[in-house]
């Protein structure tokens, strides 16, 4: 699996599962939880942070907080 750190500006992936536990709540409460479909909308020059869509909502994302999250990509 990747991470969705890892996944392209412009790629949809969805949700699988999370490393951190602890970090798993703030995520949730976000949208991002697993089954959910998210697409990286942008990504800053030094990769930190990044844009996503998820459930019809613009956030942004650490790096720290991308890389916890273990996503498939959409075929």
């Amino acid at each position: 699996m990747k991470r969705l750190s890892d996944i392209g500006v412009g790629r949809t992936v969805i949700i699988k599962s999370f490393e951190n536990n602890d970090i798993f709540l703030k995520l949730m409460e976000m949208g991002c939880v697993p089954g959910e479909r998210v697409r990286v909308e942008q990504k800053a020059p030094l990769g930190d942070p990044i844009a996503i869509t998820v459930s019809g909502y613009n956030l942004s994302l650490r790096l720290d907080e991308a890389r916890n999250i273990f996503v498939e990509e959409v075929a």
